[in-house]
Formats: structure tokens, C-alpha cells, sequence
């Protein structure tokens, strides 16, 4: 009885076992291992606050999103379906599908060969003629002189006026044969010398000059203001230095200016193309589409409006649209290089 009792009592007398020293670097593995313990704790809740948080940074813009899907998206998918198509009003009982036959018959038909050829004459020519007006007067608005804000503006206003407006203002202050301006000023600088010159019909003479010469006074203005800024942002002080060194005012612009302005040429002449390839306002307002002057979209509007046909108007859309996306890449890469170099400098 008395042996258990001093043996248990041996036991609870025992002196506690001593505790080792915790050397510096134990130290801070034992630390490191707590706070990684720490942020893997922390690291799904930090994930869920930050997609909480673009969530609410994205919620606002969702209403304007649905919108323009609605509004841009859906009407081309239901065109997009309707180019496969049979589909005339004129014959409601063969509705049906026809696959490719109606881009078959948009490339095929001579009327449309003939708008895809007016197409790409129009916008060459109105491109081209706007971007060599255009850097002429930016060329002369970059220098200084009194009163370069308001000539500025002045020459901007004809890029802000509604073209339905701008084709009524040239078809009949300018163009029209009995009180246009035109024709009177030929009549007036006629009767200086003594004669009595010929009053042309403008329209009916150069149906398609006339088209594009109203789409490059409209469209000069936009390729101005885009070189404009490129002549803005160039290096002054290199410049400065090849005047010191003896250049002259074309070999500045030749191997200077020119060169730097040639992404703002290409983006200029991208996005002038891009939406006079899609211009319906002037042709339908000067020319009504006729003397050879009907483009894609107004033969697009005839097909639909007149013919009633819209599985081939669909298509003829569609391929109006692919070959308006494929212009538009070429306009992104242009302005992604240049904002690079922006940012490099």
C-alpha cells in the first residue's frame, strides 16, 4: 500500500522537463510558415473581394452593353440568317432556305459587279484627294500666324454638317445649271471678256466627279485633323537641328516630316475608307443612284425597297460588312503601332 503512493508521488514530484533554446533561424521558419499559413487563409477571401469589386466597377456599364447588343448585334445576326435565304415579297410561297446562292447571285449579278467597281472607284478617288487637301492645309495651319484658331474651326465645319445637308447644298447652290454658283461664276469671269460661255449641266455632264467632289469637301476636314496632330507631335528640336545643318523646306519635309507622318496617313486613309464605303447619303441625294453612280449601299437599298428581295440584300450587306472589317483591321493595327510609339517616346 505504501510503495504505489511513493512511486505515484515520485511521479507528480518529478521536475518538469527543461525546454531547449529556439535558435534565430527556427525563429523565422516558424514565422514564415505562420504567415504563409496566414495568407493562404486570406488569399480566397482577397479573390472574392477583388471580383466583387469588378463587379461593381462593371455593373453601371451592363444596361449600355445589353443596349448595344440589342441594338447593333441582333439586327446582324437576323441579317446574317436571312443572306441564306430565300426570301422575296413578291413570292411569299418560296420562302426557304438557299444556303449560298444568294452570295453567289451578289457576285455574279452585273448590277452589283458594276456598285462594287463604283464602290471602289469612289473611295479611292475620295480618299486619296481629301488626304492630299487635307495635309496641304494642315501643313499651312501648323504655322503661326494671327487668327489660326478661327481659320481652324472654319475649316472643320464642313466635316460637322449633316451629309444629307452637304449633298443638298452642292446639288443645288453649286451644281444646279440656272442659279448655281458654278455656273454663275463662269457666266460672270465670261461677260469680263466679252463672251458668253457655256453653262454645263453638272450633274448629268460628270455625274460621278460630281458625287466625289462633294464627299472630298466633307471628308478634308477629318484627314486635316488627324495630321494636324501628327505635325504636332513632332521632335521641334530635330527639326531645328537640320535647319542649323543647312536643310531646306522640302528636304525637311521629304526625309522628316513625310516619314512621320506616314502612320497618320494610314490611319486617316482607314478610316476615310471605312466610311465612305458605307456613304449612301450623297449618291441617293445628287444622283439618285443613276448615270453610273450607284455604290453597294444604294444598290442594297434598291434590292431591298424596291426589288423586295431580301435574302440578296442581306447578302450583299454581309459582304459590305466583311469587306468593312477587314479594313477596319488593318485601321486597329495602324493606331495600336502608333500609340506604341506615343508611349515609347
Amino acid at each position: 500500500m505504501t510503495l504505489p503512493t511513493a512511486i505515484g508521488r515520485g511521479e507528480r514530484d518529478d521536475p518538469p522537463e527543461a525546454t531547449l533554446p529556439v535558435t534565430e533561424e527556427e525563429a523565422r521558419m516558424s514565422s514564415t510558415v505562420a504567415a504563409a499559413k496566414v495568407r493562404t487563409s486570406a488569399a480566397p477571401a482577397r479573390g472574392s473581394m477583388e471580383r466583387a469589386g469588378a463587379w461593381a466597377r462593371r455593373a453601371p456599364l451592363l444596361p449600355a452593353l445589353i443596349f448595344m447588343i440589342v441594338v447593333t448585334q441582333l439586327p446582324f445576326v437576323v441579317t446574317v440568317i436571312t443572306s441564306f435565304m430565300n426570301w422575296n415579297a413578291y413570292y411569299p410561297d418560296e420562302i426557304g432556305f438557299a444556303g449560298l446562292d444568294n452570295f453567289r447571285r451578289v457576285l455574279t449579278d452585273a448590277n452589283t459587279r458594276s456598285a462594287i467597281f463604283v464602290t471602289i472607284i469612289l473611295t479611292a478617288a475620295v480618299v486619296l484627294l481629301s488626304l492630299v487637301i487635307g495635309m496641304l492645309v494642315a501643313l499651312l495651319l501648323d504655322r503661326n500666324f494671327r487668327g489660326r484658331g478661327i481659320v481652324r474651326t472654319m475649316m472643320i465645319t464642313p466635316f460637322l454638317v449633316v451629309p444629307v445637308a452637304a449633298a443638298l447644298l452642292w446639288k443645288h447652290a453649286l451644281y444646279n445649271p440656272e442659279y448655281g454658283l458654278f455656273n454663275g461664276t463662269l457666266r460672270a469671269v465670261g461677260r469680263l471678256f466679252g463672251q458668253e460661255w457655256a453653262q454645263p449641266d453638272w450633274i448629268s455632264s460628270f455625274p460621278l466627279p460630281s458625287v466625289i467632289f462633294a464627299l472630298v469637301w466633307q471628308w478634308t476636314p477629318f484627314m486635316m485633323l488627324i495630321l494636324l496632330a501628327g505635325l504636332q507631335s513632332r521632335p521641334l528640336d530635330v527639326v531645328e537641328a537640320a535647319r542649323i545643318d543647312g536643310a531646306g523646306g522640302w528636304q525637311i519635309f521629304r526625309y522628316m516630316t513625310f516619314p512621320h507622318l506616314r502612320q497618320y496617313l494610314e490611319l486617316s486613309g482607314l478610316l476615310g475608307s471605312i466610311y465612305v464605303v458605307q456613304n449612301f447619303d450623297h449618291v441617293f441625294t445628287i444622283t439618285a443612284g443613276g448615270l453610273g453612280t450607284a455604290n453597294l449601299p444604294y444598290t442594297i437599298y434598291q434590292t431591298f425597297y424596291t426589288a423586295h428581295d431580301y435574302g440578296r440584300a442581306s447578302a450583299a450587306g454581309v459582304v459590305v460588312v466583311i469587306g468593312t472589317i477587314i479594313i477596319a483591321t488593318f485601321a486597329l493595327r495602324s493606331v495600336s503601332t502608333l500609340f506604341q510609339e506615343e508611349t515609347g517616346r
